[in-house]
């Protein structure tokens, strides 16, 4: 899968066509994401003891990701990903301007 957790990314088919965000998280094997602030849904909530008040709260809802392109940090424009090796390491590279598309987030563990 192409997208990773911490893109920015923008929505380019669906209801919510132009939003952008970020990644928040990928869901692999059913091939979509949660974006933060896309596709977002009303939840009624039941009083528990983890939300004693209940209520009405907003969900993001997970995306296609092919309803998805990365935007570009070079180029600020959404874009296919491509894949270069340099330096015996495999890169994401931007499609329109070739610049290198460098992962933010750091892994913990």
């Amino acid at each position: 899968m192409k997208i990773k957790k911490g893109d920015n990314v923008m929505v380019i088919a669906g209801r919510d066509r132009g939003k952008t965000g970020l990644v928040q998280t990928v869901l692999v094997g059913r091939g979509r994401a949660v974006v933060g602030g896309v596709a977002l849904v009303k939840k009624h909530i039941k009083p528990s003891r983890r939300v004693p008040s209940g209520g009405i709260i907003d969900i993001n809802l997970p995306v296609d990701v092919s309803n998805l392109a990365i935007v570009c940090p070079s180029c600020g424009k959404p874009s296919r990903v491509g894949y270069k090796i340099a330096e015996d390491k495999k890169i994401r590279i931007c499609k329109k301007c070739e610049q290198s598309i460098e992962h933010s987030t750091t892994k913990n563990g």
